[in-house]
């Protein structure tokens, strides 16, 4: 093969990389807990943590040094486009829920205990 032809390949395969990329498959990765608006709808003032357990799960990770403090976190790599992630962190006091930050709304009803 000529000098000509082997630069010829070299190009057409450095500049194939890009499609290359785009040709494979990537699998999606979520991690995390994957939470919806109709979950975090059901949070209740007073909740304890059972219950608050029951209705989201268990958080992705125990925080050893606050255990009043709650980080629920989602995150998704998807194959195309660009990544996806929601944070809901949740405060208790005395083992019940006193109140919540994140990428939710707040329930309107939140402030009113269960038991009323």
């Amino acid at each position: 093969m000529s000098r000509f032809g082997v630069l010829l390949v070299a190009i057409i395969g450095l500049s194939g990389c890009s499609l290359l990329d785009k040709m494979v498959y990537r699998i999606d990765i979520p991690q995390g807990n994957y939470l919806e608006q109709e979950d975090v709808d059901k949070l209740r003032v007073g909740m304890t943590e059972e219950q608050v357990i029951f209705v989201l799960g268990n958080p992705v990770a125990e925080n050893s040094f606050d255990s009043d403090r709650w980080v629920y976190l989602y995150n998704m790599d998807p194959n195309s486009g660009k990544d996806f992630r929601k944070e809901l962190v949740l405060t208790f006091n005395n083992k019940q829920l006193q109140d919540f930050k994140g990428d939710f709304d707040k329930p309107e009803d939140f402030d009113q205990p269960l038991d009323q």
